[in-house]
């Protein structure tokens, strides 16, 4: 498929995640914990979808679900056309080559006790990505697209700083040639002098590559920066969607401008910071609110809003939110 193909890279319909928490031997033992829940996202060839909300909403499930590491509850997923929610790890085997995962922590996910080299290549040699004897010069290839040296092949993952970890953990990640990468929180175990240099490469390999990435992050200034598109997830489920400039300069559901007024920016001397505090704590995902889940901490929640859950649906401007009083909700918060 060319980057002019009208589909989606990846689709979900109705896509839910649940899991089964304090079961016992005990027949019907055990609480569902439903981490995702009814998400409908759609991830176009070529671009960045950010994925943003507090911690414990559901983003990092989702993504894992995005990839198939975790199974499906229910719903559709889509990848290049194809549904996967129900596939086999045969029928997955194609789709792992052409969609990878990137951890928050790199020295987690990489093994302490193998150079670099090995790490590398065992990847290449498992999928045949390179014939044996091509296998060092594309070894040498993808440091340079990290901008690692070619000598540090040969040393341990502890020998590295944080930063240059993550770097090995996207070589391992573009040495299968993936079309689609799911970054799950890439920069926030990394100091912010390091967080810019990783983000700029993430733009440079989309540009060179042409990569589709899922930018999974709860710092929404580095979404600002990376991302074509923006999602905001709240406990499980997606409440705003829409083209990354106009969710940030004009938000429209009450979490989304909660959240983008805790951003720092420059002010005038004198002038105030338009701060918005949430009230109350976030509700258990295992006893979620009948209605709208954000109507606990809602300023402008009216009664229709604790009685009936809202669904996404479209705004005149192209981006879909799940709040009954938008676009006018947002408005009446300052």
């Amino acid at each position: 498929m060319t980057m002019t193909d009208p589909r989606p890279l990846i689709e979900a319909r109705g896509l839910s995640k649940t899991f089964v928490v304090g079961k016992t031997i005990r027949p019907g033992s055990g609480r569902k914990l439903r981490a995702v829940e009814d998400v409908d996202l759609l991830v176009q060839r070529g671009e960045t979808l950010g994925l943003v909300g507090e911690s414990g909403s559901g983003k990092s499930t989702l993504g894992r679900c995005l990839t198939r590491l975790y199974d499906i509850t229910a719903g559709e997923l889509r990848f290049d056309g194809v549904d996967i929610a129900k596939a086999g790890s045969r029928a997955l085997l194609p789709v792992r080559r052409r969609v990878q995962m990137i951890f928050q922590d790199p020295s987690a996910s990489l093994n302490p006790r193998r150079r670099v080299r090995d790490i590398l290549g065992e990847v290449l040699a498992v999928h045949r990505i390179r014939p044996r004897a091509e296998i060092g010069d594309r070894l040498g290839e993808l440091m340079d697209l990290v901008g690692l040296r070619r000598e540090y092949l040969d040393r341990y993952p502890h020998e590295f700083s944080g930063g240059q970890r993550q770097r090995i953990g996207i070589a391992r990640a573009l040495a299968v040639e993936p079309d689609l990468i799911v970054a799950d929180e890439p920069v926030s175990a990394l100091d912010v002098s390091v967080q810019a240099q990783v983000v700029n490469l993430f733009a440079d390999l989309r540009e060179r590559l042409g990569l589709t990435y899922v930018f999974i992050a709860h710092d929404l200034a580095v979404v600002r920066q990376v991302s074509t598109r923006v999602a905001v997830m709240y406990l499980g489920s997606i409440v705003e969607v829409g083209d990354t400039d106009a969710v940030y300069a004009a938000p429209m559901h009450p979490y989304t401008k909660a959240l983008i007024s805790a951003i720092p920016r420059p002010r005038a001397a004198g002038e105030p910071r338009r701060r918005i505090l949430l009230e109350g704590e976030i509700p258990s995902p295992l006893d979620p609110p009948r209605g709208c889940k954000f109507s606990t901490r809602c300023p402008v929640a009216v009664d229709r809003c604790r009685a009936e859950r809202p669904v996404l649906r479209p705004m005149p401007d192209g981006r879909s939110v799940a709040c009954h009083l938008a676009p006018e909700a947002t408005r009446a918060m300052g």
